[in-house]
């Protein structure tokens, strides 16, 4: 039976005396905008971007009360839009989602429709949230890579070889016949990482030590790189000729201190990876890449499953580095 003011779970960051606290919260239902969908989520996932929203990070979240999550997927419950229709499965990441507009950590999200992707036929719901914004990088800085290296031109290095990003990234350029070097600073995870499809593991400890020369011998064809800093500078000296490096993160700094020689001297190319707006037709490309011919054939084991109670420890660890493979959170939906 419905009640007269239904509501849903979502989980809540609020700041009090200059504390972030966050909880579980009812929250209810709002009148549905112009264009909009109203979304029963199934699944979302945790991501690094949430953990500093949940956190109080005004360079991501600008106002609170706020519920974090830039990933989710689900059934469309009701909607004001000409395209998408009530009962449509649909994936929405990034864009302002879960940043200041209420994100995927709850049973329902309304968005604008044009931030909604259909669910590709081969793809359940729980593998789109496996992959979520991290696959959808990954897939994106795999599409421009493979426009520039081949797998025989030589070995591929991916940074940050435990992330989500950097894991997913191992996993379809290994489908896709590349030699891959993980580079991690978690040595106890060599394990892990050859299952995923690793060749090779270099710890970050050895690259950070690299000397300070400007160009270095060539070791890789390619490089896809998720942390920036010191990581992404001798990665990019150590790249061969008309070699190419993704860039997508700065978890380890926003600085790139570094010459111009590999570039220009090797014809080095530097591509940045923007997630956030990636425009819509590359999406959904890439989304039906990762559905089918880029799917990884160990997809399962790049996930735990977390329940909206598990939020606030697993922020934590991933704040202190200490969270491994994706947290895909599952959502039990109250009836609308």
């Amino acid at each position: 039976m419905k009640q007269d003011k239904p509501t849903f779970r979502a989980f809540r960051v609020e700041e009090k005396n200059g504390k972030f606290v966050s909880s579980v919260q009812e929250m209810e239902f709002k009148p549905l905008a112009d264009d909009s969908i109203l979304v029963k989520v199934h699944y979302s996932s945790l991501n690094y971007k949430d953990a500093l929203s949940a956190t109080g990070n005004k360079g991501v979240t600008k106002n609170y009360p706020h519920t974090p999550g830039i990933d989710a997927v689900g059934t469309i419950e009701k909607s004001n839009s000409k395209t998408l229709k009530p009962g449509e499965k649909v994936i929405i990441t990034s864009y302002d989602l879960g940043m200041n507009t209420d994100g995927g950590f709850a049973e329902y999200i309304q968005v604008p429709s044009e931030w909604a992707i259909k669910l590709p036929e081969k793809l359940t719901m729980k593998e789109a949230m496996i992959f979520g914004t991290a696959g959808l990088t990954a897939g994106m800085s795999v599409l421009r890579l493979t426009e520039l290296v081949n797998p025989e031109d030589g070995k591929i290095a991916v940074s940050g070889g435990t992330g989500g990003v950097g894991a997913l990234s191992i996993s379809i350029l290994s489908k896709l016949g590349y030699s891959v070097v993980a580079i991690t600073g978690k040595e106890k995870e060599r394990d892990y990482l050859i299952k995923l499809g690793a060749k090779e593991i270099l710890l970050r400890s050895e690259i950070e030590n690299f000397d300070k020369k400007p160009m270095l011998k060539p070791q890789f064809a390619g490089a896809i790189d998720t942390v920036g800093g010191v990581i992404l500078e001798n990665i990019i000296k150590t790249i061969g000729s008309t070699g190419a490096v993704t860039c997508c993160g700065n978890v380890a700094s926003s600085k790139l201190n570094t010459s111009i020689f590999p570039f220009i001297l090797r014809g080095v190319s530097l591509i940045g990876i923007d997630s956030q707006n990636y425009p819509m037709k590359y999406r959904k490309k890439v989304w039906e890449m990762l559905a089918d011919k880029w799917k990884p054939k160990q997809i399962k084991d790049t996930y735990n499953t977390i329940e909206l109670e598990d939020l606030q420890n697993k922020i934590e660890l991933m704040l202190n580095g200490q969270l491994k493979r994706r947290n895909i959170l599952k959502l039990n939906s109250v009836p609308l």
